[in-house]
């Protein structure tokens, strides 16, 4: 029987960020079954790795919070040497990230040739530029030889009591067949990748006078947003979970939906991993970043010919220029159109899967 090797995986970004790190996992441990892999995150990303079949365990790393200063991190890595690592692979290109990995005792560190401490590293990976994210995490594969040969999408796996609260939500809004049901996530870290307000209450207008349903998704920081779309449509064919669901919650949420219409933010990637098909609006940040919906009929709505996109790799409180015209140019028929594509592709991809 092989050894059981010891992998550490450490990814302290975004939620979105791990999202696209669990392809990683999944063809670690479909190639090595026998690998144990833990993963370093940050709190408000661990939900996402829950129930996960590929990830042994969950390292909580509260930079920000309770863990920030030297403090923190002399004790996250006590851990890490107490655990006696064999490979390190490391997506985070931060200076901290490689220390953990090289001050924590791993015996092969395996990161990106752009990341700040690629001096630590045993096995530096060129950091491709024009591919996906996740083809660009499974690169790290590439010096324990393991390469993709099919689509490797992430899979989330919310639990049976997020399955039962969401068909609670449903029920409670009297929502007995999901057929016409689509989602849409409004809100983002990032102040300039929301598209208008204005955009999302005439998108929505046109699909509940359609008979569509709309369920607004979003976490803490969204409720007012979703909360003012309501009031401004009125309760009816519309109605907002804002900052009530917790992330596989959603995830089960968006599952039920046929499309998802969401910013370049962390629902697009949630919506990849439950296999719901996304319109993704992009702002100031291009698809060619990586960060695209991964699955096979999303759609991406940009405003092309602009000499000012990008404007940064994460955008901002305000447009630098004061024009915003990547997001004001962007018209609901636009979207709307788009979502009435995507939504009878998805919707004759499921006719198929039933017939089958």
């Amino acid at each position: 029987m092989p050894k059981q090797l010891k992998i550490l995986i450490v990814q302290t970004a975004f939620i979105g960020d791990v999202v696209l790190t669990l392809p990683l996992v999944q063809l670690l441990s479909k190639t090595f079954p026998h690998f144990s892999i833990d993963i370093i995150v940050i709190p408000r990303s661990a939900e996402v790795l829950r129930n996960h079949p590929d990830v042994n365990n969950i390292i909580i790393y509260d930079k920000y919070g309770i863990d920030k200063g030297v403090k923190g991190f002399l004790r996250l890595l006590k851990f890490i040497k107490s655990e006696h690592y064999d490979i390190a692979f490391i997506p985070h290109r931060s200076l901290r990230s490689a220390l953990l990995a090289y001050l924590g005792n791993v015996g092969r560190r395996i990161g990106f040739h752009k990341s700040a401490g690629k001096i630590l590293f045993t096995d530096i990976v060129k950091y491709e530029k024009g591919i996906h994210e996740i083809d660009r995490n499974l690169s790290l594969l590439k010096p324990v030889s393991i390469v993709k040969v099919i689509k490797e999408p992430p899979r989330l796996y919310p639990a049976s009591a997020d399955v039962g609260f969401i068909n609670k939500i449903l029920f409670e809004e009297e929502i007995l067949d999901t057929s016409k049901l689509i989602g849409v996530a409004p809100g983002s870290v990032w102040n300039t990748k929301r598209w208008t307000k204005e955009g999302y209450i005439q998108l929505i207008k046109k699909l509940v006078a359609r008979n569509y349903i709309v369920c607004l998704i979003g976490g803490k920081d969204d409720v007012l947003l979703c909360k003012e779309i309501v009031s401004t449509i009125g309760r009816g064919r519309v109605f907002s979970t804002a900052g009530k669901l917790s992330l596989l919650q959603s995830a089960e949420l968006i599952k039920r939906c046929n499309v998802l219409v969401s910013n370049d933010s962390a629902p697009i990637h949630i919506a990849t991993a439950v296999e719901t098909s996304v319109v993704a609006i992009f702002g100031p940040t291009v698809p060619a970043f990586g960060f695209a919906p991964f699955g096979n009929f999303d759609a991406i709505i940009e405003t092309l010919g602009l000499k000012c996109r990008p404007c940064g790799i994460h955008g901002g409180e305000k447009c630098p220029i004061g024009t915003f015209e990547c997001m004001l140019k962007i018209t609901h028929e636009l979207v709307y159109d788009k979502v009435m594509e995507v939504y009878y592709k998805s919707m004759e991809m499921k006719s198929r899967e039933m017939q089958r």
